[in-house]
This record gives C-alpha cells, sequence and structure tokens, in this order.
C-alpha cells in the first residue's frame, strides 16, 4: 500500500511537471478596444483623462487600461479605472488596492461587500473608504474573469488558474470607481452606485466573457 502511494504520488508529480512544461497560456484581447467607452453617457460627460508614466506602467504591466475622470449634471465627480490584464507573457498580475493603496498613504477605515442589481445580474463588489491624512476617498472595485465578478484577491487566483488549466486563458480585469469622501456618506455610495449602473453594459461590452 506504502509502495503505491508513492508512485502514485510520484506519478501526479511527473504529470504536474510534464503539464507545466508543454502548457501555454493564451493571451485574450479585450472584446473591444477600452478607449471606446463613452466620453457621455446619460448625465456623465468625460472631464479628464489620466496616463501613467512609464515607470507605473513597467510595475503594473496592463494589456490595456483606461483611468478617466468623469462629472454629472450637479457637477459630482468620479474617477474610473479599468485596468484589463490579457494574460499573456507580458501582461503583470492584477496588484490588489488592499495592497497598493497603503503603500500610497491611505489607510482603510471601512470595508464591506456589496450586491448590486443591474438588469438581469447581480454584481459583486467591495465598497471601501480609505483616508490619506486630511482627505477620504470612498471606492467601489471588483475583480472580473470571464463576465463574472469577484470581491477576493484568494478568488481571483482560484478563477486564474482553473481557467489557465481548462481554457488556457489567465484574462482577468480590475474595475475601481471612486470619488472624494464628504459627510454624507449615503450620497457618496448613491453617487457611485450610480456611476456602476450606468457604465456597467459599456464595461461588459468591452471585456472578454
Amino acid at each position: 500500500m506504502n509502495k503505491l502511494r508513492f508512485y502514485a504520488v510520484y506519478l501526479l508529480l511527473a504529470l504536474t511537471v510534464v503539464f507545466l512544461g508543454f502548457h501555454r497560456d493564451v493571451k485574450i484581447p479585450a472584446a473591444l478596444p477600452l478607449e471606446g467607452i463613452p466620453y457621455v453617457l446619460k448625465d456623465w460627460v468625460k472631464i479628464d483623462e489620466v496616463y501613467f508614466s512609464e515607470a507605473v506602467l513597467r510595475q503594473l504591466r496592463p494589456t490595456d487600461y483606461l483611468y478617466r475622470v468623469y462629472k454629472n449634471e450637479q457637477n459630482q465627480q468620479v474617477a474610473f479605472y479599468l485596468g484589463y490584464h490579457g494574460g499573456g507573457p507580458d501582461s503583470g498580475p492584477i496588484h490588489s488596492p488592499k495592497h497598493c493603496l497603503p503603500g500610497s498613504g491611505w489607510r482603510p477605515l471601512t470595508q464591506q461587500i456589496r450586491k448590486m442589481r443591474i438588469g438581469n445580474e447581480e454584481i459583486q463588489c467591495v465598497e471601501a473608504v480609505y483616508q490619506n491624512g486630511d482627505s477620504r476617498e470612498m471606492f467601489l472595485y471588483w475583480y472580473q474573469v470571464k463576465g463574472e465578478t469577484l470581491t477576493s484577491e484568494y478568488m481571483l487566483k482560484l478563477s486564474e488558474i482553473v481557467n489557465s488549466i481548462l481554457y488556457r486563458r489567465r484574462d482577468s480585469a480590475f474595475v475601481r470607481i471612486s470619488t472624494t469622501y464628504q459627510s454624507n456618506q449615503v450620497m457618496q455610495l448613491e453617487l457611485v452606485e450610480q456611476f456602476v449602473r450606468d457604465f456597467y453594459p459599456a464595461i461588459q461590452s468591452v471585456l472578454p466573457h
């Protein structure tokens, strides 16, 4: 019995080595260019666009990204970031905001998982408030893999591994909407939620499923 167990483990390790030696993930392009997300949509108008430096891009290594600021008719502003990682050799992993924001001086004050129904879909996202000095920001963010929204870095990694084994793809996306936090938390949350509701179909249209 011990010998059989040994041979079984040895065979499993050998198969794993062979799989890793021959397995290659395929780079998956975005369904549409991210820049195709509208400048103007319902009450929202793009007022600014941010481009990362080469140093930041070398660190993040997205396949494509979009970082814009929009405002509505009440002159309320939100920042919208969409980073797509196609899973090829030049694509880096998604950086969790739980690590990036504290590394930039932001510390978390509150965090919880929210569910939102948009049409026939229910999406999951993280609602968080971070502070840096006297400044506070409210965030809604999620990870997305093959059309599924995820709120956990562990579930993101698991989904990438499963999709790599089954479909030879590790593509994923990170979506983040933020606004300057003010005293009325309910109004700030309604603001970022409304942006998600308005832009979610456009976000879905550019990401692969």
